[in-house]
């Protein structure tokens, strides 16, 4: 080890604001391809959690321009049916693992007619990664748009492009929820995997994925490359959301947030636990996710704006960070002193 780079997180930096021409944020155009069949007006994707995303939510989320992963954690013929339910037009993707019924599942996915597989697994640069894709490419070919992940550097997200991969998810231990770091030692900064992959010359999109709290992260991933986020804590709790409305200790209403690597996730979709990164919690009830999602859309748009730039590729050209102290970050939050 010849040494140590340093590594950069969202809290960590700041985009410069510049002259600006735009009157109305209505001229903004914030949406993203993944390649010349699937694009989405708004660049959020739900996270294929089962305190996230079945199919009131992957509704909601198409509603909005947006799209949801239907998550794993269930039999075959019940992810089937979260995706049978929806109207035809619905843009929505499953997730699949990269063993045992995989295979299987996509088949019965795709005889569902859904057309967007996400390989879902915690390290995505992984042998079994490899072979999965592989064999999704030889039995789908290009009929199917397939996101895989996650990973935290661009020899990862070079690896996955060229394993078949349309899409890749970028992140790795930066959940809410997500005890990776902590558990295992490994992981970067979510900001600096997608500024390190951005430089990548593959044709495969980037999903950031982890450690974003707020619109202005959302902005942030996106200058630093992004072409789509992935969220899961800022979507939880809302009414399309899984999971039974129940009252906490201080009274408020709440819904279970969990992390798909925790124990009790682990026990409910598999009976047993493996290696436990993830831990459980729970949210405040936020009402309907369309709202949340309207409130990130303006902020974006904001964001945009702040830069002078009217679409993804003229912000991401033109956008500039800056480093800021640990003070400059304390200035930046609300700070009002009562």
């Amino acid at each position: 080890m010849a040494y140590i780079k340093e590594a950069l997180a969202f809290e960590d930096v700041l985009l410069a604001p510049k002259f600006s021409r735009i009157k109305s944020r209505s001229e903004i155009n914030i949406s993203s391809a993944f390649n010349d069949i699937h694009s989405l007006k708004l660049p959020i994707i739900a996270s294929p959690m089962d305190t996230v995303s079945e199919s009131p939510m992957a509704a909601a989320m198409d509603h909005a321009g947006g799209m949801a992963i239907i998550h794993r954690y269930n039999t075959i013929d019940e992810q089937c049916k979260h995706i049978e339910c929806l109207p035809a037009s619905c843009v929505v993707g499953a997730a699949i693992g990269v063993t045992g019924d995989y295979l299987e599942r996509a088949m019965e996915l795709y005889k569902a007619q859904c057309r967007i597989f996400c390989v879902d697994i915690a390290h995505g640069h992984h042998v079994l990664m490899k072979d999965a894709l592989k064999n999704l490419r030889n039995t789908f070919g290009s009929t199917v748009t397939i996101m895989a992940g996650n990973v935290a550097t661009i020899s990862g997200f070079n690896d996955l492009a060229d394993w078949g991969a349309d899409a890749v998810r970028v992140g790795i231990g930066g959940g809410s929820i997500c005890s990776t770091r902590i558990k295992t030692g490994h992981g970067v900064p979510t900001l600096q995997s997608i500024l390190d992959c951005s430089k990548s010359d593959r044709n495969a999109a980037l999903i950031a994925d982890g450690g974003i709290r707020t619109s202005g992260d959302i902005v942030k991933a996106i200058a630093a490359g992004a072409d789509f986020v992935m969220l899961g804590s800022l979507l939880a709790g809302t009414a399309e959301a899984p999971g039974e409305v129940f009252r906490g200790a201080d009274g408020s209403l709440r819904k279970v947030y969990r992390g798909m690597a925790s124990k009790e996730a682990q026990i409910d979709w598999r009976g047993h636990t493996a290696s436990v990164e993830g831990v459980t919690s729970s949210v405040a009830i936020k009402g309907p996710v369309g709202a949340i999602l309207k409130d990130l859309e303006r902020g974006i748009r904001s964001g945009y704006s702040y830069s002078g730039c009217k679409t993804t590729a003229e912000f991401q050209a033109y956008a500039t960070f800056v480093k800021q102290t640990p003070a400059g970050a304390t200035e930046s939050s609300t700070h009002i002193v009562l």
